[in-house]
């Protein structure tokens, strides 16, 4: 069971805390970056090896995480010379991957159980199955729909729902067989290519605890609550093979 981490970006809408930290290694309760938390999860969902994909402050995270050993598993990585965007570096690794494999961002704080998910795109036909979250978003505002200078459409502070991508996806490697090496690509230009080729992805619904750490609204969040969400995010779980 191989996942890859996406570890490269430089966190810009965390800073100031990714001017000196790359946003992986940005602690949550004072007492875990994470990484740490995420490589943790990692193992006890039956997870063996890691490929970090890795570029700001890469070094920083190799000094962290090492060869993977003290986690229980054997980490790589992979540096960046340009930015790659969250699917292009999967195009140098192709001959490292297994079939099927977990692909996520570094920036997840989640009890989603990684196994099940990779399992369930195993067992699927799909070149690409993402995890999926609902959210609901409120518009405190009159919204308006303007057509010719007129308006056409109003509503009162309406509420939009959403199934948003958890940034974490099981994925093939036959899906990113035709890509060149070396081709800045994200999972954005994945999708649309799929949707076009009539080759939709599959959903991996989810109703658990999640945030994106990206936002800063969300990393103060997860700092208010750890304490409260440990149990969820660091109780073993038994391993299950794909």
């Amino acid at each position: 069971m191989h996942a890859v981490i996406m570890a490269g970006g430089k966190g810009t809408r965390l800073k100031p805390y990714t001017t000196s930290l790359p946003k992986p290694l940005v602690p949550i309760g004072d007492s875990h970056a994470i990484l740490e938390i995420v490589l943790h999860q990692l193992v006890r969902s039956g997870f063996t090896h890691v490929t970090l994909a890795i570029n700001h402050l890469g070094s920083l995270i190799r000094a962290f995480v090492g060869d993977g050993s003290r986690f229980g598993l054997k980490i790589e990585y992979v540096e960046e010379s340009v930015p790659l965007s969250t699917i292009g570096p999967l195009f140098g690794l192709r001959d490292r991957l297994p079939e099927h494999f977990l692909v996520m961002n570094g920036d997840v704080l989640t009890d989603l159980d990684y196994g099940d998910l990779l399992r369930a795109h195993a067992a699927s036909t799909a070149p690409l199955t993402v995890a999926t979250y609902h959210r609901t978003v409120k518009i405190d505002f009159g919204v308006l729909a303007v057509r010719d200078g007129r308006v056409v459409e109003f509503s009162e502070k309406p509420v939009l729902d959403y199934h948003v991508s958890m940034g974490v996806y099981g994925l093939s490697k036959r899906t990113i067989a035709a890509y060149p090496e070396g081709l800045a690509f994200g999972f954005d230009q994945l999708v649309l290519d799929l949707l076009a080729r009539r080759d939709p992805p599959a959903s991996y619904d989810f109703e658990g605890f999640w945030l994106d750490i990206g936002r800063p609204e969300d990393y103060d969040e997860a700092n208010r609550a750890f304490e409260r969400i440990r149990p969820l995010l660091l109780t073993p779980r038994s391993r299950e093979p794909v």
